[in-house]
Parts: structure tokens; sequence; C-alpha cells
């Protein structure tokens, strides 16, 4: 490690996540987030989890950086902006955003690994590992707490400047950096979120029941959607802007640069009927690389249905 002080090392890494495109970058001491610690245990009790089984595995690592890279010492967060400077014509069975473009793991795993190794070009080699919504990491949580925004009552992070339409994701470290300290909260009394999702499944401020969410329905849910959101869909086939798009603090969103976010065309231009003639080949083809293959065909067809019905 070089001899430059924490503070230079600090410059340099924000500097560095600047340049590679990034909205904003914030830093937290690795540990454990104990006021997290028994709301995600209230939550996982409460079944809010739904199927996804896998949240209720590496709780320990989950609430606690230090376990999940041992020795490190510092959190580096940073948020990536997806909002489209086109959006989908209405009446048109939707996709969420921010599966648009290319799949944002491949997209920001690829800046990640270029400011990794800028960075250490910069102040030397150190341990680290790289996490873009794949492992056991409370990512909003230590957004917060590293002052990129704060957790809106709808459970995304949110911030005055940029709305909510950003990925997050993290650099858990061994070298010592300047900590950010986390903002305060905006919501105020707004409930637009929560008087705007037609499943009702914001249940409490900043607490979703996964069970009623249209992405889960959508994309995590593998069964059958049950019959109850029959008339509740609202066209999405694969997540939901809904309680994003009502959002006051997403007036401040603006269109990003990314190349490879950029909207594929039949997204864009698909009528109905296109997409409810879809083909499996058809499928992979417009599909090469999104995140939209999550659901597989199958699970795209079963949304498609369902919304139509």
């Amino acid at each position: 490690m070089s001899s430059l002080t924490t503070a230079q090392r600090t410059d340099i890494v924000k500097k560095v996540v600047a340049e590679h495109g990034f909205l904003n970058c914030g830093i937290s001491k690795s540990g454990f987030l104990e006021a997290e610690a028994p709301r995600l245990e209230s939550w996982l009790n409460k079944g809010y989890h739904g199927s996804m089984q896998w949240m209720e595995n590496h709780f320990d690592k989950r609430l606690d950086t230090s376990k999940l890279v041992e020795g490190s010492k510092s959190v580096i967060t940073m948020t990536f902006n997806y909002f489209p400077e086109e959006i989908q014509k209405a009446g048109v069975p939707k996709i969420a955003k921010y599966a648009y473009g290319e799949d944002y793991h491949f997209v920001l795993k690829d800046k990640m690994r270029s400011i990794l190794e800028k960075i250490q070009q910069e102040i030397g080699t150190f341990e680290s590992r790289i996490f873009v919504d794949s492992a056991p990491v409370l990512e909003r949580a230590w957004a917060a707490k590293s002052g990129l925004g704060w957790i809106g009552k709808h459970s995304l992070l949110l911030s005055k400047k940029q709305g909510s339409f950003f990925f997050i994701a993290q650099i858990i470290c061994d070298i010592d950096l300047v900590y950010d300290a986390p903002t305060t909260d905006h919501c105020g009394s707004c409930t637009a979120c929560i008087d705007a999702c037609p499943t009702d499944a914001i249940v409490a401020d900043r607490v979703v029941d996964s069970n009623k969410c249209i992405s889960y329905l959508t994309i995590e849910l593998k069964d059958q959607i049950p019959s109850q959101f029959k008339d509740e869909m609202e066209d999405w086939v694969f997540g939901c802007d809904i309680c994003q798009d009502v959002c006051p603090w997403n007036r401040f969103s603006t269109p990003n640069k990314e190349e490879r976010f950029k909207p594929r065309e039949a997204i864009l231009q698909n009528s109905t009927e296109q997409w409810e003639e879809i083909t499996e080949d058809v499928f992979k083809d417009i599909f090469k690389k999104s995140a939209v293959k999550r659901t597989k065909f199958s699970g795209f067809l079963r949304n498609l249905r369902f919304a139509n019905q």
C-alpha cells in the first residue's frame, strides 16, 4: 500500500468511480448493520419474502460485511442511472425500465472491475470483492448509511437529486477510507407509492410483502400467479415501476448515457399482438443478454397470458 493518507485514498476512489459514469459514491465502515437486524428478522418471520428461500440463508453475512469479506474495513457504495430516454407506449405489455437494455449485472461488473484496476494502479493493491445484487448484501441499507439517499416508503433508495431509477453496487475492501454520514428522510407525509400500488404490496412504511408485489409475481414466483391478482397487474409482464413512477422525487430523473442500457427496439415498438404471438426463438433474440431472461420463455408467456386474460 502506498504512503497516501486516508483522505487522499478516498479522493482517488471517488474520482475513479465518477470517471466510470456512476452517479454517486458513498463510503461506510464495514461491519454489523445493527438497526437492520430486527427489521430483517421480522420481515422473514412474517413470510414477506415469499418463495425466495435464499433470503433466509447467510443471515449473519447479510447483516455483517466483515463476515462476508474477512478483514474488510470499508464498504464503497455507488449508484448508476438507468432511467431511459424513451419509454414504452401506452396500452402494451409493460417491462420494468431497468430491463430495457443489457443485463445490469454484466454492465456494472465490467465497470467495477475497471474501477478496481484503476484504483489499485493509483494507491496500491488491496483485498476486495465486487457485489452487484448477487450476494447477501443489504445494498440499500449500506447506500443509506453512506449518505447516498434514504429508504423511501416503498423500501427503495431515494435521492433528492436523482430520484430512485438507479442501480446500487458495492466494493467491500480492506483499506481504511473516510466515511460518509447518512442523510435525512424526505418522504414526509407523502403516501403516493402506497396509494398507487394496485396489489397493496406496501403493507407498512418501508415494508413490502413480496407475495403481493408485481415484480415478485412476474419474476421470482415460479408457480402460477394467484387468481386474486387477475385484474390488478396493470399490463406488467416483467417487473413493475408503479411505486417509482408516482414518486415526486423522480421528477428529477434524467436519461442515462450508457450505450449498453439503450432500450431494445422491440420493447419500445412491439404491439400487444406482437407480444402475444412471441415464439421462444424470438424471445431469445429480443432478450439476449437481458435481465428478462430470468423468467425464461415459459415464465414470460405465463405473465403475458395472465395480464391479458
